[in-house]
């Protein structure tokens, strides 16, 4: 401990380095202050700012590649477990250390079973989302009822499945291909808080989508006999609202079955809508906007930029 006539003897001269070190101290505590708030500006704060997002910062490379950062599950559900839709299989990240993930139900086409989409599962899963990819009560089903049975199922998805604590309830998505593309439209059109839709090649006899207020990203192929681009993909588009965000992707060298098979320029930009609309994470806007241009499998892409949901 200091003795008190230290302080109460020393000359004035001698007090002067005591003041200079104390604005020195203030100086250095100043600075700090202001490289915190720096920082706060950087990486870690846009995590803060958006609790939603999950995994690395993105690249060309990580959402073209068949796996992405996350380990994957997956568990079945048997039809006669649930009510409302055919079953399926849910496939879902391992880790339970980033908090919940955002969900997306897939439907299949006419006469299709989960297994003409099974590969979009673990493709979604490992980049952050729990995927449930599900048949329907019968392969004839048409699209209204393939809507409503993908709402149930992201319905056993959040509130009865084995994974239901893995997922936020409020982030969730639908996609299908074929009647279950148009079951994705009537199913955004039935309950406007999802979050994103990307029908695949859809068909629907209902050719106008004004309802519709989720964010929509549709593929459409250029080879498409069974649900042709100009009356089916293109008008499904041009019809959604105008100040809605929204896209058209239509698939260069591709037929209406194109969507069955693993496909690297559907995942890419599956993945990246999905992220940005379901997780609000704008890392991904930057493969949304600009629009893509033409390509060797992208025949033309319309939409809006920037986005603002």
């Amino acid at each position: 401990m200091q003795h008190p006539r230290t302080s109460t003897t020393a000359p004035a001269h001698r007090r002067r380095p005591t003041r200079r070190a104390g604005r020195l101290a203030a100086l250095a505590a100043s600075v700090t202050a202001v490289v915190g708030l720096t920082m706060l500006g950087g990486p870690a704060a846009h995590g803060a700012d958006n609790p939603y997002e999950r995994g690395p910062a993105p690249t060309e490379s990580s959402i073209e590649a068949l796996r992405g950062p996350y380990a994957v599950a997956e568990t079945s559900v048997s039809r006669v477990a649930v009510t409302g839709f055919g079953g399926g299989t849910i496939y879902y990240p391992t880790s339970t250390t980033d908090g919940t993930f955002g969900a997306v139900a897939v439907s299949p086409g006419y006469t299709g079973t989960q297994s003409s989409i099974a590969w979009l599962g673990p493709r979604l899963a490992s980049q952050g989302f729990v995927v449930f990819t599900i048949d329907t009560l019968t392969t004839l089903d048409q699209p209204d009822s393939r809507g409503n049975q993908l709402l149930a199922a992201l319905d056993y998805l959040t509130e009865r499945s084995s994974v239901r604590n893995r997922i936020d309830s409020s982030r969730l998505g639908v996609m299908g291909h074929s009647m279950g593309g148009g079951g994705s439209l009537e199913a955004a059109k039935s309950r406007p808080s999802l979050q994103a839709a990307i029908p695949l090649t859809p068909w629907n006899l209902d050719k106008t989508w004004p309802e519709v207020k989720t964010p929509t990203l549709i593929f459409g192929a250029d080879g498409d006999t069974i649900a042709p681009v100009a009356t089916h993909a293109e008008p499904f588009y041009a019809t959604l609202p105008s100040s809605l965000d929204r896209a058209y992707l239509e698939l260069n060298g591709a037929t209406h079955f194109t969507p069955n098979t693993s496909n690297t320029t559907i995942a890419k930009y599956s993945i990246s809508w999905l992220k940005r609309f379901i997780d609000n994470d704008t890392r991904y806007e930057q493969f949304l906007c600009p629009l893509p241009r033409p390509s060797l499998t992208i025949e033309e892409y319309r939409g809006n930029c920037p986005h603002t949901s």
